[in-house]
């Protein structure tokens, strides 16, 4: 059996390098929907920051992000998984592009998954004529390598135009900041941008001092991280509804630095307090919203408006809470499910293998089933904001336009007797 594997694999590798050789452009007079195609470089590339001696990115048009590296995350059970909700097809001819090794631990892959049929376009993204499918904004969703441009006082594209900070982000004391950290990282504490009761964010006041000691003016550029990136998230929306200009968040975060093999540094770093923010806070009130607006989009209709739930289905369902201090179970009458994770600390719905961002169209793909789309009011909620703050940043770099985070989510819904809830399947 294994001899027959080894001689299988061979095959298709053979094909991949020889027989069907094919440019991109070739590939766009022959492509339908009977192929598919496989862009097998880092989700940064993908979603359009340029390699290395290209001045523009992004992929193939309709072209699938399946990065070779997620391979060393993931057992054989995991990457059947993946193909299937990426709607990868062992039957269909499959094209795929990145480098030469990436590409062989690609073809070599798919084979133990039954692909029988694929072929590595060998010829440079850069060559083809067509035109290139980018995020709208992002450059707002940096890659570690980027960072450690800025960081060691380089110009790569895209570099901040003036002052920038990098900031790390967690819940509690910097316990895990102070061992290893990117170097020249701030630390925050969320509990300095959210606060009890319900864990909403800051007073204007408060929120103003805060950014003030940070060192952050309305035009310092900003770029955060987490170890889990929902903190990162939930800071990066509220520096936006604060008036931050230029918001951008490490794709990956913590996970994506040390994947990288960049060093990192100890101790507390601090920052020169700047003497003020430079506008009156909120300048984007409309980002993050509180209950009356949350009712007003249910009060809408839902084919113009979504109240988006980014909660587990059992939370959705109301078979848990998801939270220990969060007793009522269910949801909002009227909010459509937009999916997260295994548990409130999780989002593997919208993370690959190595927590960077999914595809924009696999995220549309499962919101449009739920009639969540781009041109309607759009505003996210979770249980106290931090995973919809994540899938708020997604749709901003998407290029969503009208959308906000619902600040005081299931927990200040489901507080109040007299709003209504419900549980159970929908009907």
């Amino acid at each position: 059996m294994n001899t027959m594997r080894k001689a299988l694999i061979s095959v298709i590798v053979f094909s991949s390098f020889g027989l069907q050789a094919m440019t991109f452009d070739q590939l766009s007079e022959t492509l339908d929907e009977a192929k598919q195609v496989i862009d097998c470089r880092s989700s940064n590339f993908y979603n359009g920051w340029p390699e290395a001696g290209s001045k523009l990115g992004g992929h193939y048009p309709n072209a699938v992000n399946f990065d070779a590296q997620w391979l060393d995350r993931i057992d054989a059970s995991a990457l059947n998984q993946l193909l299937v909700e990426k709607q990868l097809n062992a039957d269909k001819p499959t094209y795929l592009y990145c480098d030469q090794a990436a590409s062989q631990k690609m073809v070599t892959a798919l084979a133990d998954q039954g692909f029988t049929s694929v072929s590595v376009i060998e010829e440079p993204l850069s060559n083809y004529s067509g035109s290139l499918t980018a995020l709208p904004k992002f450059q707002q969703l940096v890659g570690p390598e980027w960072l450690k441009q800025v960081i060691d006082g380089q110009q790569p594209l895209y570099a901040p135009k003036t002052d920038y900070k990098l900031v790390e982000v967690a819940w509690g004391p910097p316990t895990k900041y102070l061992v290893s950290h990117i170097p020249t990282a701030l630390y925050l504490n969320t509990n300095n941008i959210e606060t009890k009761p319900l864990w909403n964010r800051v007073s204007n006041d408060k929120l103003t001092a805060l950014l003030q000691d940070l060192g952050i003016r309305y035009d310092t550029t900003v770029i955060l991280y987490g170890r889990n990136n929902m903190a990162a998230a939930r800071a990066a929306s509220i520096m936006m509804y604060a008036g931050v200009e230029d918001v951008r968040l490490l794709n990956g975060g913590w996970t994506a630095w040390v994947g990288a093999g960049l060093t990192s540094e100890p101790m507390l770093q601090t920052a020169e307090k700047v003497a003020d923010f430079g506008r009156d806070i909120p300048a984007n009130p409309e980002l993050i919203i509180d209950i009356a607006e949350a009712k007003a989009i249910l009060d809408g209709s839902p084919k113009t408006n979504s109240l988006v739930s980014i909660r587990t289905w059992d939370e959705y369902l109301g078979k848990i809470s998801g939270y220990s201090y969060i007793k009522p179970k269910g949801r909002i009458p009227g909010a459509k499910w937009g999916h997260g994770g295994s548990d409130a600390n999780s989002l593997e719905d919208f993370r690959n293998p190595d927590e960077t961002m999914k595809s924009a169209d696999e995220i549309e793909h499962f919101w449009h089933q739920w009639e969540i789309d781009r041109n309607q009011k759009v505003s996210f909620y979770c249980g106290t904001g931090w995973r919809a703050s994540e899938t708020f940043f997604y749709a901003y770099v998407m290029g969503w336009k009208d959308i906000s985070v619902y600040d005081g989510g299931w927990y200040e819904w489901s507080g109040i007797k007299t709003n209504p809830t419900l549980i159970g399947p929908m009907s």
